[in-house]
């Protein structure tokens, strides 16, 4: 028998491979980690240690997120077909470089970087985003599309960024998403509604009624009664929340 099959877990980092079922979505420990079902049976190389976690196709890194794994659970993963790893699939991050994080966004819209409270966005409250670490700005995008959520300034100094929990070397500059946010919104006592910042008339006959708006790029489209109706978009505010405001309760003088 090969000593390499032999040899004990070494105590650190464990690889092992996991074939892709056909949802696209695969369990390790715990924690569900999305392929696509476009990747079912394909192999997938998951290389992990207590701090971070990369996923692997054919030698090629697709993606890697924080590690939710502990001891007991490297060592499980080692004793059902896993062995040690080799080295990181990724350097650590150099001085200067971008890095990206894990966080989850708290209830009121923010993350905790080092001993920095960032605003993320209350839209994004409850949400797991990562978030790209430049030397100027943090851009939060979405860790399995990469779709570009918000960007903010950067508060950290670099020897801050260098201490950060969970970084690792940045990846491609996420993008904007080029699909519409579908937002709800309730028009005033003259038939208004308030989205992105941009005033819409839909008519005094709609008045109170709660309508859904589809926000993209450039246009707006509002579907009322069955009819749908597209505008330009003339502002580039970022959507703040998806649901209508409830309405103001009036009190009475008398």
């Amino acid at each position: 028998m090969s000593t390499l099959l032999t040899r004990p877990w070494s105590g650190g980092g464990v690889e092992f491979d996991r074939v892709v079922p056909p949802s696209g979505n695969l369990g390790v420990a715990g924690k569900q980690f999305w392929l696509g079902p476009a990747r079912a049976g394909v192999v997938v190389t998951f290389w992990a240690d207590l701090d971070v976690i990369h996923l692997l196709i054919a030698g090629t890194r697709i993606k890697s997120l924080r590690s939710h794994l502990s001891v007991n659970d490297l060592a499980t993963l080692f004793a059902h077909g896993g062995r040690n790893a080799g080295p990181s699939p990724i350097p650590p991050p150099q001085p200067g470089e971008a890095v990206e994080v894990d966080r989850t966004v708290s209830r009121t819209g923010t993350v905790s970087l080092g001993q920095h409270i960032v605003l993320a966005a209350e839209i994004l409250a409850g949400r797991r985003v990562a978030i790209r670490v430049d030397q100027n700005t943090l851009m939060f995008f979405d860790p399995d599309t990469r779709d570009l959520l918000r960007v903010r300034p950067n508060p950290l100094s670099r020897a801050e960024i260098t201490k950060l929990r969970g970084a690792r070397p940045a990846g491609p500059a996420p993008q904007r998403s080029t699909e519409p946010v579908r937002v709800q919104r309730r028009a005033s006592n003259t038939g208004i509604v308030m989205v992105v910042g941009q005033k819409i008339a839909l008519g005094r006959v709609h008045k109170h009624q709660t309508v859904a708006i589809d926000v993209a790029e450039t246009t707006l489209t509002i579907h009322v009664d069955g009819d749908v109706r597209t505008v330009p978009r003339t502002t580039d505010h970022p959507v703040r929340w998806i649901k209508a405001h409830r309405p103001r309760k009036v009190e009475s003088n008398v």
